[in-house]
């Protein structure tokens, strides 16, 4: 994999009005070598991007339901064909949000059942690593990435749990500590195809040595969510 080609791969990271994490995610990619492409929620051209980022943040003040609002944007119209047809898409919590609510991906988010603001470094489980956004990892690795919401509470009936768990769509769960009361611990999910995923915490915030989570000896150097991003620039030059 050479770097002149990993720096072809061009990666959309759309803003939203609200958006906190936008420049965030267009940094990993670059981090990664990827070539990070601004786009604008109100611009339906995603500029022929190999693949999107719906970042985190707050779209639209985040009222009623999150990411309710930011389904209608034309960008989400290019991006909801884009998916059906393969492309990768990431979503990264109020991206999260989004992608249900555009019904990309089943369930919905809640306010968090303790009904307060969580902020804090939070070790996952890779349960997928077949996905186009976790290729990189290895089946039950755990690593630790911060995660931040309010409204992260992912909920679904009983039957769409089972056929998440079925399918093996479960990409994340939460280890140690469910920060949000989700179901089944549930940090994250993939569409049947494994193009599109969302999930609650940040991996745009740990990329970066000295910027990360902290290590044992105190510094910050976690580099976990790194991954996601090396993921997709992988699956683009297997494709």
């Amino acid at each position: 994999m050479s770097a002149a080609t990993l720096a072809s791969a061009r990666i959309g990271v759309i803003t939203f009005p609200g958006t906190l994490d936008d420049r965030d995610a267009a940094r990993a990619v670059r981090l990664a070598g990827g070539e990070p492409v601004s786009l604008f929620h109100a611009d339906g051209d995603l500029q022929g991007v190999d693949a999107v980022v719906l970042p985190g943040g707050f779209s639209y003040g985040d009222y009623l339901r999150a990411g309710a609002i930011s389904r209608f944007a034309p960008a989400m119209d290019a991006v909801v064909d884009a998916a059906k047809g393969g492309m990768p898409v990431l979503g990264i919590c109020n991206g999260f949000q989004i992608l249900t609510e555009a019904h990309l991906l089943p369930g919905s988010m809640v306010k968090n059942d303790h009904l307060h603001f969580v902020c804090r470094e939070q070790v996952l489980a890779v349960e997928n690593a077949d996905t186009a956004w976790t290729n990189q990892y290895a089946a039950g690795q755990h690593i630790t990435i911060p995660l931040k919401n309010q409204d992260g509470q992912f909920v679904a009936d009983e039957r769409t749990l089972d056929e998440l768990e079925g399918e093996g769509r479960v990409a994340f769960r939460y280890v140690g500590v469910n920060p949000n009361g989700s179901r089944r611990d549930i940090a994250g999910i993939t569409n049947a195809a494994g193009n599109v995923v969302g999930l609650m915490p940040h991996p745009e915030h740990a990329v970066e040595s000295g910027f990360g989570p902290e290590a044992a000896d105190g510094s910050r150097t976690g580099v976990d969510g790194l991954g996601f991003f090396t993921s997709v620039l992988a699956s683009l030059i297997r494709a």
